[in-house]
């Protein structure tokens, strides 16, 4: 166990062992999801209390982020591998400036559907391409560390973004939402400047070997050779299933039972995500010192038990609706999630570029990248069903099998990855 002073100073001492390039790198994360965090929760509230469309072609709009980022991530993980994650990331990032000042200026679906299509881009290649950038400047136990403390700093942003936006943006004066999507779009101009400019000698490919070398090493590059390998395959369904059980219900399943079974307030549910995000920021670097050392494969275990353990948490509520005792579980099923948040940044993303030949590293992380968005995509849908129907007890039932499920299949993978993969080699 690491002393109290070591734990202390284990962010100056991680941002010490970081190269150059992973300094700056990281240096632009909580800028960047600021912005994102100052429009996120009011993008539906924008399209349909201040431009007028009808909430539900808003939420069809909205899910044109998903369905293209979805689309794009497959060529986005060969354009990664053939060209280099930063230019790949560039034009994500141009793409994502482009499409939050369409959103601030339409007045019509078409222009708003156009503005969101254009950010969905950057979605689905900003996963593959910055995970594969990361893993050719930062190597080892190091890259671990940094994925989490990307994470942590990630949610920071989008916590600290929202706060500011819940403040500042008002349906009565329609500026202020033009101006916050504005702000977005200016902030993903920060992390191009860097790329431009202290990080322009970075590309991100890697040389593809010489032929008896990936024959050895068996890789070959289509995605469905990829996904032919035993590892890969397991990995892509526990992602799938992780993706299921975890964002696709934060986002969809959370907020319906939360409202619909637990009976509190908006306010409540809103205050619930500042405790998700202040669980992460705080617990991230303890969690990395009790990971380190420990298999991969075990930690994605621990994190599905603590998954299971929150979600019937929340299921407890719904027998208590409307009362403190459901407030407290709200917000408490948030803080627990959370922890088992910062456990998978710490384990998946090395698994998935540890796994990866180097010259196949986009495509990997695509196919990750995949996995995760099908899975947030689908699990707002059960939870839809599930809980239109009044089936609250089902519903939690179903997220609590599928964290056994995710368990069983961590270790599964376990007997099919090398030690060096599961972080103990």
């Amino acid at each position: 166990m690491p002393s109290p002073a070591r734990s202390r100073s284990g962010a100056l001492d991680f941002w010490s062992a970081l190269p150059r390039d992973g300094r700056w790198l990281l240096s632009t994360v909580v800028v960047q999801f600021f912005g994102r965090g100052l429009t996120l929760p009011f993008t539906i509230i924008y399209l349909h209390e201040v431009r007028g469309f009808p909430l539900a072609l808003s939420g069809t709009l909205m899910g044109l982020v998903a369905v293209v980022g979805l689309a794009v991530t497959g060529p986005a993980g060969w354009l990664v591998d053939r060209f280099g994650a930063r230019m790949v990331i560039l034009g994500g990032l141009a793409s994502a400036v482009a499409g939050c000042t369409v959103i601030a200026l339409a007045t019509t679906p078409l222009v708003a559907g156009l503005g969101l299509a254009l950010f969905g881009v950057q979605l689905g290649v900003a996963w593959p391409a910055v995970n594969a950038l990361v893993a050719t400047v930062v190597t080892g136990e190091l890259r671990q560390r940094y994925y989490g403390v990307n994470f942590a700093l990630l949610n920071l942003g989008i916590g600290v973004g929202g706060v500011v936006g819940g403040f500042v943006v008002d349906v009565e004066r329609p500026g202020t939402f033009v101006a916050a999507f504005l702000v977005n779009a200016a902030t993903f101009v920060v992390p191009a400047v860097v790329l431009l400019g202290p990080l322009r000698h970075l590309h991100g490919r890697a040389a593809r070997p010489a032929a008896d070398a990936a024959t050895a090493a068996g890789a070959t590059t289509g995605y469905l050779a990829i996904l032919r390998r035993p590892e890969v395959a397991w990995l892509t369904a526990l992602s799938v299933v992780a993706a299921f059980v975890g964002y696709g219900q934060m986002e969809g399943g959370f907020p319906a039972y939360a409202r619909q079974v637990s009976e509190v307030s908006t306010r409540t549910v809103g205050l619930a995500f500042v405790v998700n995000t202040c669980a992460i920021v705080l617990l991230q670097f303890w969690v990395m010192n009790r990971a380190r050392g420990h298999r991969r494969t075990r930690v994605l275990v621990v994190m599905a038990a603590i998954w299971a353990a929150s979600w019937g948490l929340l299921g407890l509520t719904g027998l208590v609706p409307g009362t403190a005792a459901a407030v407290v579980g709200v917000l408490a099923f948030h803080s627990v999630f959370g922890l088992g948040e910062t456990l998978m940044q710490a384990a998946l993303p090395a698994v998935v570029n540890d796994m990866a030949p180097d010259h196949l590293r986009g495509r990997y992380n695509a196919v990750n990248s995949a996995a995760f968005q099908g899975g947030t995509i689908a699990g707002p849908v059960a939870a839809g069903v599930l809980l239109q129907h009044g089936a609250g007890g089902a519903f939690v039932t179903v997220i609590v099998v599928g964290c056994v499920a995710l368990a069983a299949m961590a270790l599964v993978l376990e007997r099919r990855v090398s030690d060096v993969v599961n972080g103990v080699g």
